[in-house]
């Protein structure tokens, strides 16, 4: 079935009937995963509360105490703000909203800064402005000015970044004061596990990474560049002090402007501390080819990942410039290589020769999985890259597709099953 639409999504790039491929291909895939979903629900009869997995806590991680509120750092009489970016956000804005509501944190401020949305993200946004919400709207600027807007009007002695399509376990800041009113340190940088989802939330599993511990920045970033991991936005919780010393988001950047900055707010910290049972819903990947992190052809967003990778570059080496620092620095622009290769070269070039500086070493032509192969023997390395990005962009279109209807199905009393610990509840799909 796979092969199947493969074959038709190429010979849609190939025809100009490509719409009309694209939807048998899409109704084929359809029928396929619709009965592949029901026949697993039906012969499996797995029960929704055992797919939620708990991540373990690794080793070296504290597991947090209760707010101790005689004594004044991290006390529950902190003010936290949750700053969130908004731009067409109106299919998951509430949501969002509603799980920064829903914190057990007692002292929060929530500010969204809505970035030129043409859609009912700023009418959404002002239905909770009556529950304490703050809404600001500005010409589209682009996230990272709308984060650094944010960011200016807020109050909070600790910050918690938040996307508009995200979610927030209720008790996601509480656990992570906790640890750091234990710590006493206000440049300690606190992160926590993470889920990916489409709808269906309560069905996320927790599958730690070897970022899921504590680390000094090097080793953190070590992990990131040498392992191609990464740590989701929400996840991370940090002082205003520690914000300051980190500077704004750099607004040059309209791809992977979060991993450029959270590595200066790496190169500012004392160090990451994980902390265990906090937990962060990531809406995606069937979003991602709508979203900022996803480059599709655009040559912009090429240009800005790749400042990000040289910057990334620059700040794991000003903390140390070994040998194994290179080797991850090496394999970090092998792992990227795809994003740029054939279309850019001149970026093509400088990344050869920026791995010959590492190492001494030339970077390999990317490899493509046999189903892109072949198309790049006959068809050249563009075709089988534009094959690449409609294949997945049908297949996760799909997903996401059946994700919502199974949401339905669902029904609100299997989300009940988890109102103890879930971010939103009964929410209304829009």
């Amino acid at each position: 079935m796979t092969c199947l639409l493969f074959l038709l999504t190429l010979l849609a790039s190939l025809s100009s009937h490509a719409t009309h491929l694209l939807a048998i291909s899409s109704f084929i895939m359809t029928a396929y995963f619709g009965i592949a979903v029901l026949v697993r629900e039906t012969l499996l009869l797995q029960p929704v509360a055992n797919v939620l997995i708990e991540p373990a806590p690794l080793t070296g991680a504290s597991v947090p105490t209760p707010v101790d509120t005689s004594k004044p750092f991290g006390g529950v009489k902190t003010l936290v703000s949750i700053l969130i970016p908004a731009h067409n956000a109106s299919a998951w804005i509430a949501d969002t909203l509603r799980s920064a509501l829903a914190q057990t944190w007692p002292r929060k401020e929530i500010i969204v800064v809505d970035d030129g949305s043409s859609d009912r993200t700023v009418a959404i946004v002002r239905g909770f402005e009556s529950q304490g919400v703050r809404l600001i709207v500005q010409k589209n600027q682009g996230a990272s000015a709308a984060r650094n807007r944010a960011f200016a009007a807020s109050r909070g002695e600790f910050i918690q970044w938040l996307d508009a399509d995200d979610l927030l376990a209720p008790d996601k800041i509480a656990i992570q004061m906790a640890t750091m009113r234990e710590s006493g340190n206000r440049r300690l940088l606190l992160s926590c596990g993470w889920a990916m989802f489409l709808y269906r939330y309560y069905r996320a599993q927790f599958i730690p990474s070897g970022l899921w511990q504590d680390l000094s920045p090097v080793e953190w970033l070590l992990r990131k560049m040498g392992e191609n991991l990464y740590m989701q936005t929400a996840t991370w919780l940090m002082s205003r002090e520690l914000v300051e010393a980190a500077g704004p988001w750099d607004t040059r950047l309209t791809a992977d402007d979060d991993g450029e900055y959270f590595c200066r707010v790496l190169l500012a910290s004392d160090g990451v501390r994980f902390v265990p049972g906090s937990k962060v819903y990531y809406r995606g990947p069937g979003l991602a080819f709508q979203s900022l992190s996803h480059l599709g052809t655009s040559v912009s967003k090429r240009r800005a990942f790749w400042l990000s990778m040289q910057l990334h570059i620059k700040y794991i080496r000003s903390l140390e410039d070994s040998s194994r620092v290179r080797a991850a620095c090496r394999r970090y622009l092998q792992t990227s290589f795809l994003s740029f290769y054939p279309d850019q070269p001149d970026i093509v070039n400088q990344a050869k020769k920026l791995a010959r500086d590492l190492d001494g070493g030339d970077l390999q032509p990317p490899a493509l999985s046999w189903k892109y192969a072949w198309v790049k023997r006959i068809f050249g390395w563009r075709l089988a890259k534009r094959a690449q990005l409609l294949l997945l962009g049908v297949k996760w279109g799909i997903k996401r597709y059946l994700d919502k209807l199974q949401y339905v199905f669902d029904g609100a009393r299997s989300r009940e099953l988890f109102a103890a610990n879930a971010p939103i509840s009964n929410a209304k799909i829009q």
